[in-house]
């Protein structure tokens, strides 16, 4: 299994912490690496004394004179290439202050809930604030920019019309006040949003990427993430405390993390699809969470989207009294399958014991087959095909 980055280690700088984790054998030399490393440590360089606003606090950054501030960087990759790790060395080797560290999606909940409180505000309450107009952009962004003049974001992407509608002017406005963005994705930025609703309207936001980032394709040809788990059991059984301690240390192992934080997926007609727990591409989930409740295929699609790995505990043996169960769940198996979605799971039984009688205990025997493949080493050697769960439908 690849050795991970401790959390707790600190560089002087990005590139000094990378070339010291390689020296000692924690990660293996990769140019492309390398390259993202070189182009982080200039952005650390620029930030020793980049100083926005220093003059009259927050309010100033709107004045022409503040110091112009460094360009921001987009590095994107498939997944398991190291983008996390690098973001990671910069954040903690980097001393400018206020910043922030945030996973995308979290962020634009924030983002929509700032909306809405800004929108109940009266008038005289927003002018005491310095806005007059009814548009929420500018003061969103302003408090934005008053908590964190360095925001780095992990796992970006755009799955849903409301994100895309307001992104482009909401990061516009980030970059017009001086704060300095560093982005990790999956995507180029001319593949954001791709198929989504209303697309064109997103397409200048594409082009302020473009323009006022300085994007890069880690391209590294090793999938890293896939070392930890091409060797990792994926299919642990019976249920009980061994197989929970086996998941917690799988979560660990793929994300470099004890826990992760909830975010929501958006599903077509509107629905939302709360995650308890997600972090770097991979998502955790109970039986009961997926497969209890009335969900269905666009919902399963909208995870198989989202997350390169998915992390399910608690499969039960099923009779026929759980014949609705073990519909979803073979729903669910098709949807990871047909995406290529990597499944860590436990389980009361083998996978032909899982449901072995009752109303689909035929159709079920294709899930059978499905997740003894899953477990297989030329099933983790398939790159996954992606969708956007703004074309999906119920």
């Amino acid at each position: 299994m690849k050795p991970q980055v401790p959390a707790t280690l600190k560089f002087s700088s990005p590139l000094n912490g990378y070339r010291a984790l390689v020296a000692d054998g924690t990660l293996t030399h990769d140019d492309a690496q390398e390259l993202a490393a070189e182009k982080l440590e200039v952005l650390h360089s620029r930030l020793r004394t980049y100083q926005p606003g220093k003059n009259g606090g927050w309010r100033s950054l709107f004045r022409r004179e503040r110091q112009e501030s460094p360009q921001g960087l987009y590095i994107y990759g498939g997944v398991g290439r190291g983008k996390s790790m690098l973001m990671d060395l910069f954040f903690a080797s980097t001393a400018f202050a206020p910043k922030r560290r945030v996973h995308f999606h979290a962020f634009m909940l924030e983002v929509h809930e700032r909306v809405h409180r800004w929108r109940k505000l009266s008038a005289a309450e927003r002018r005491a604030e310095g806005f007059e107009a009814d548009d929420p952009i500018a003061p969103v962004a302003a408090s934005i920019a008053r908590e964190a003049m360095l925001l780095c974001f992990d796992e970006f992407q755009v799955t849903d019309v409301a994100d895309a509608m307001i992104l482009g002017r909401l990061f516009r406005a980030l970059l017009d006040l001086g704060v300095v963005i560093v982005i990790t994705s999956n995507r180029a930025p001319a593949d954001l949003y791709e198929g989504g609703l209303n697309r064109q309207l997103f397409l200048p936001s594409i082009d302020m990427l473009k323009t006022e980032f300085d994007v890069l394709h880690l391209a590294s040809p090793t999938d890293y993430r896939m070392e930890r788990i091409r060797d990792m059991p994926v299919y642990h059984v019976p249920l009980g405390p061994q197989s929970e301690r086996e998941l917690d240390e799988s979560f660990t192992a793929l994300t470099d993390l004890p826990r992760g934080e909830p975010v929501i997926l958006q599903v077509m007609q509107g629905r939302a699809l709360p995650v308890t727990e997600a972090a770097k591409g991979v998502a955790r989930f109970t039986f009961s969470e997926l497969c209890a409740r009335p969900l269905g295929a666009a919902d399963y699609l909208a995870i198989a989207a989202a997350f390169h790995t998915v992390i399910l505990a608690g499969i039960p043996r099923m009779g026929p009294e759980k014949r609705n169960e073990a519909k979803r769940f073979v729903t669910l198996i098709d949807a990871l399958y047909d995406n290529r979605v990597k499944l860590v799971c436990s389980a009361a039984t083998r996978p032909d014991e899982l449901y072995p009688a009752g109303d689909g205990s035929f159709e079920f025997e294709r899930t059978v087959s499905r997740l003894l493949e899953m477990q297989s080493h030329d099933y983790f050697e398939f790159a996954p095909t992606r969708y956007n769960t703004t074309d999906l439908s119920i």
